[in-house]
């Protein structure tokens, strides 16, 4: 059967595709029956989540010549979201997702690779790669590069939210001292991966796996760790099987793949920035996925984990408390069962299972929730839907009638905020924070997390078009629609 990169390599018609491809290094060998792989890097020296990415891309190299195959790599952009946060950098966020689908489909058809190995990690960058593998429908498999691990002060673990947007927040309430604060921005972050939490980075990765478009422990594996490595080699040897028995990505991103990972995002509590992605995902791979999909498992699915920035256990906590398998396991029957990369089902990977710690991924009987993480709501100011992260608020926070309190934007928005004009009872309306209002549907991290930090998520609630960071808590509706 003649293979996707013979259109560059085979017959006298592409003598000049071969000089061309020679000039790169590539030996006459190769240019036989060797699968072409094409790597699509998103390192770069902006995002913490990437800059251990260049030591991940040795070991992809590595793990696609072993496996027989040739290794192309070339590279994706990606923005930073918290370092974009809070000003007009927000409005490329979310448009780089499908940047980056362009950017992979552009590469891979122009150059007939075989197959794609996806390197990324951070928020809009994964769905952007996800989106790009199912509608070029060639075989692919992500590569996540990790967690961050959590910093120390005084004894105690911080993480990005709570030691950068929340502190803000408690230093204008006179809760923490300009020492302090200093400490929290400089050791919040202590290296390469992720943000610690399940943000969306981290839940978008979880997700990847669950769908089975990486392999086991990929997802929670943490930046820099050896095991990160082997996962990162693996994924180069097993991309060359994919070419070799044509298992492309819509035979994996099934309407059971998507299903699962609605499950599994209900269960861990995670970003709500995953309804978008995971429409958008299933969209490419033309899997028919309601929005109100999602509020029906929810209804039957319980929350089982409270990780940051809800509660108090990290992203190594999950990962060694037993990862992606150990929540599979949990989940029991309500997981379907799929094909995933690793050549094995996903009830085949639960069975392999023989740990969970129960401290951080608890039983279904001993859930947080008795329903997931996310809810959808409409109403007369949401009639095609809004969504909320309803495993970050609190139970007397869960009916909440306030003043509405009107911003036309989120500089107005955090200028009442910070000048002490929110109160106890205001409901805030941030509005033309939309896909076309913003433009481009920016986060509302800073509002939310300044409300938190001083001390008014238990008073105070928002509601906006635009959208939010995994990283937000609290009573914060979003996506509001139209």
């Amino acid at each position: 059967m003649p293979s996707r990169s013979d259109r560059i390599k085979k017959g006298v018609d592409r003598v000049p595709s071969r000089a061309l491809l020679y000039a790169t290094g590539v030996p006459k060998e190769a240019m036989s029956d060797t699968p072409f792989i094409g790597v699509a890097s998103s390192f770069t020296d902006l995002i913490p989540g990437h800059i251990g990415m260049r030591d991940l891309e040795r070991y992809i190299e590595k793990g696609v010549h072993s496996g027989g195959g040739y290794p192309f790599f070339f590279g994706i952009p990606g923005v930073c979201d918290g370092i974009s946060m809070g000003h007009r950098g927000m409005h490329y966020s979310l448009p780089i997702r499908e940047l980056i689908a362009d950017s992979i489909e552009s590469v891979a058809e122009a150059h007939a690779f075989d197959g794609i190995v996806l390197l990324t990690n951070c928020d809009k960058i994964t769905p952007g790669m996800l989106m790009a593998s199912a509608r070029l429908n060639i075989p692919s498999i992500v590569v996540t590069a990790g967690p961050m691990m959590t910093g120390r002060y005084r004894g105690e673990r911080t993480s990005f939210i709570r030691n950068t947007f929340e502190a803000m927040g408690r230093f204008r309430a006179g809760k923490i001292s300009k020492d302090e604060l200093d400490s929290c921005e400089q050791g919040a972050c202590p290296g390469a991966g992720s943000c610690q939490g399940l943000y969306t980075a981290n839940t978008m990765n979880c997700l990847t796996e669950t769908m089975g478009m990486s392999l086991p422990w990929c997802g929670t594996a943490l930046a820099q760790s050896a095991e990160k490595r082997r996962i990162a080699y693996a994924s180069g040897s097993r991309i060359v099987d994919l070419v070799k028995k044509d298992i492309t990505p819509r035979k994996i991103l099934t309407r059971a793949a998507f299903e699962n990972a609605i499950r599994v995002d209900l269960a861990l509590g995670g970003s709500s920035n995953t309804v978008l992605h995971l429409l958008a995902i299933a969209h490419e791979a033309g899997v028919d996925l309601p929005l109100e999909l999602f509020d029906e498992l929810s209804k039957e699915t319980p929350n089982i984990s409270s990780l940051e920035p809800v509660g108090n256990y990290y992203m190594e906590d999950l990962h060694w408390g037993g990862g992606i398998g150990a929540v599979l396991k949990r989940l029991g029957n309500k997981i379907k069962d799929n094909p995933t990369v690793s050549g094995d089902r996903i009830k085949k990977i639960v069975r392999g299972v023989d740990f969970i710690d129960g401290r951080v991924i608890k039983p279904l009987e001993e859930a947080y929730h008795a329903e997931g993480g996310i809810a959808i709501l409409k109403g007369n100011i949401a009639p095609l839907g809004a969504v909320v992260k309803q495993s970050g608020v609190s139970d007397n926070m869960m009916l909440f009638k306030g003043k509405a309190r009107c911003f036309d934007s989120e500089e107005e928005t955090m200028e009442a905020i910070h000048g002490g004009k929110i109160k106890k009872g205001d409901f805030i309306v941030v509005r033309y924070e939309g896909p076309k209002g913003g433009p481009g549907m920016r986060e509302m991290l800073a509002p939310t997390a300044a409300i938190m930090g001083m001390g008014l998520g238990e008073s105070v609630a928002l509601v906006t078009d635009g959208r939010f960071s995994g990283g937000t808590r609290g009573p914060c509706i979003g996506h509001v629609s139209p």
